[in-house]
């Protein structure tokens, strides 16, 4: 079966066309040029019995008078002699009714030599072999069979095909607002707005209505979200500001030293969440979609990494240009994001990158403790952390990472798979990003 809804169309189109046309084809062709064919050679055997008649009755000399009289009256071409050549047996393949013509001379004529249905589409050519000789007959075609029975067929076929390209055609305009409604969901999904006009079908309409105004309220809500985010972490930074100069006041004196020094800890934590915060919020408003090439966003991410940590590999990678449409900052954003979780929780971190056929895949391995099976789709939401699966004490977070990574992996059509690290054995992180 098709997996289009096109190709399915068209098959549930032409499946009723062609079996229809069979059934009317064999039922017109057996009822009517069979039984058109046997009436007429009633007659045409009987004529030729005429011949038979005569050659057998008569001697030699008044054997040819008669035999042109006989063609005078029947219109038929007639030949008597012991040189005369034999016909022989031949139809072209689209004769249907030159099967029941051989079959009822056959029948009706025991010392019939062939019949030559090929030689001369106007004329049925028979030979009958007889003491003194071979007679030659040539009957008209028309006196054997109705004219030209493959005409039907092919008629029938020439107009089948054309209103099949018609409908065929019309069907394809028909699905397509349905394409053009399945391309802007694809788009919205991948976080770029396409603009869609409504078009087509009342159905068609009505699913693309109910797409723009889903769509519109997803962005409202979006909008809505990273308004109350930004607002709350923007209002929380002025208190932040004011602690800071408190505690730079403070820290003359040196009883407070380290009560002064365990605040400012916790200030700078409080400071990095709300970073972590924005950097979520602001997921949803990144650069536009760009021609990058997939080895060059790895390699910079390595570099990156680098200058942080000697601890980052560089693993298998295909090399090369491998083109994709793609965010470049919103794409460094997760790898970075990854990769700070892999140094986090592990010794080293690897990075590697395989394209596929209608996918790239870029990949983060470490040595850490890895995550459970069961706790590989919980982790993947916001503000969720794991501490009996990735040591706490050896980093501090919010729990956005992973979430941020999958929203932008989300929105370039792919999506974040955790597993097992063959080679490290800790966790593997897999950024599957559409082609």
């Amino acid at each position: 079966m098709p997996r289009g809804l096109y190709g399915r169309a068209v098959l549930i189109l032409m499946v009723p066309i062609v079996v229809l046309q069979l059934v009317v084809l064999i039922a017109f062709s057996q009822r009517y040029f069979s039984d058109v064919t046997k009436q007429l050679m009633h007659g045409v055997q009987a004529e030729i019995s005429l011949y038979v008649d005569g050659v057998e009755e008569r001697n030699t000399q008044g054997l040819h008078p008669m035999l042109s009289d006989l063609d005078l009256r029947l219109g038929y071409v007639s030949d008597f002699g012991p040189s005369v050549p034999a016909a022989q047996d031949g139809r072209v393949w689209y004769d249907f009714s030159g099967i029941l013509i051989t079959r009822i001379l056959y029948q009706s004529f025991a010392n019939l030599e062939g019949v030559d249905l090929s030689s001369n589409s106007r004329q049925v050519i028979v030979s009958l072999q007889f003491d003194e000789g071979r007679l030659r007959l040539e009957v008209p075609r028309g006196r054997a069979s109705a004219g030209n029975p493959h005409q039907l067929i092919l008629m029938t076929l020439v107009t089948g095909v054309i209103m099949s390209i018609v409908a065929a055609t019309f069907l394809r305009n028909q699905l397509r607002p349905i394409r053009r409604l399945a391309r802007a969901a694809e788009a919205f999904g991948r976080g770029r707005n396409v603009p869609y006009k409504l078009a087509g079908a009342v159905e068609v309409r009505a699913a693309g209505a109910a797409f723009v105004a889903m769509r519109a309220r997803i962005e409202r809500h979006i909008e809505q979200r990273t308004l109350i985010l930004s607002g709350v972490s923007h209002d929380l930074r002025t208190p932040l500001t004011r602690m800071k100069l408190s505690l730079s006041l403070m820290e003359s004196d040196p009883k407070l030293a380290e009560d002064v020094a365990a605040l400012q800890e916790d200030l700078d934590e409080m400071e990095r969440l709300l970073d972590e915060f924005l950097a979520f919020t602001r997921a949803d408003a990144l650069d536009e979609p760009q021609k990058v090439d997939a080895a060059s966003i790895l390699l910079s991410a390595h570099d990156r990494a680098k200058r942080g940590s000697d601890r980052v590999e560089l693993g298998s990678t295909t090399l090369g240009s491998v083109e994709l449409s793609a965010r470049p900052d919103a794409l460094a954003r997760a790898l970075d994001n990854l990769i700070s979780n892999a140094l986090r929780y592990g010794g080293r971190a690897r990075l590697s990158l395989t394209v596929l056929e209608r996918s790239v895949v870029f990949c983060v391995e470490d040595d850490g403790p890895g995550i459970d099976i069961e706790d590989r789709e919980k982790v993947l939401q916001p503000f969720v952390r794991l501490d009996p699966a990735r040591n706490q004490n050896r980093g501090s977070g919010v729990g956005l990472g992973l979430a941020i990574a999958t929203d932008i992996a989300r929105k370039h059509g792919g999506s974040l798979r955790l597993g097992e690290s063959a080679e490290l054995g800790g966790l593997k992180v897999e950024l599957i990003i559409a082609r």
